[in-house]
């Protein structure tokens, strides 16, 4: 069953359990992958899914920080059950320790030698990380080992 499918169960599941939250928010990511599929003219890869539900993600943390600064609680909560719900759907996370494990091979074979470097280790380490790991957190990692 590929991803797409999957969520399109979740979706009937959380229909026929009356769980009204988690049906508007599986049907806002259906809605989002149809207008991909759209767009592309032929059905998304597991790959293609992943992505838009990362960037789906990544819209609601930007609102869960609007929200706050504006006072409210109310709407960041409910940001924040919609991402841990969408996180479902992500391949596992590497830990930190892994991560630093990674930069540390990308940085002995890319043979880099400092911060000028630094675009040739993201080079080499974005496919063997696969959007397991936050861009943020990789970038700080880099940074951090030639530096």
């Amino acid at each position: 069953m590929g991803l797409r499918e999957k969520i399109d169960a979740d979706i009937k599941d959380a229909l026929k359990s009356g769980a009204k939250d988690k049906v508007s928010a599986l049907r806002m990511v259906s809605a989002a992958l149809k207008n991909k599929e759209i767009d592309k003219r032929r059905p998304l890869t597991d790959e293609e899914v992943i992505e838009t539900v990362r960037a789906l993600i990544k819209q609601r943390k930007d609102s869960i920080e609007q929200f706050a600064k504006g006072g409210r609680q109310d709407l960041v909560d409910k940001e924040t059950a919609e991402v841990a719900l969408l996180e479902v759907y992500l391949p596992k996370q590497l830990g930190r320790e892994e991560v630093e494990a990674l930069v540390r091979d990308a940085v002995a074979q890319t043979g880099a030698q400092g911060p000028r470097d630094m675009g040739k280790v993201m080079k080499a380490l974005v496919p063997m990380i696969g959007g397991r790991a936050d861009n943020k957190l990789v970038s700080e990692l880099v940074k951090s080992a030639l530096g």
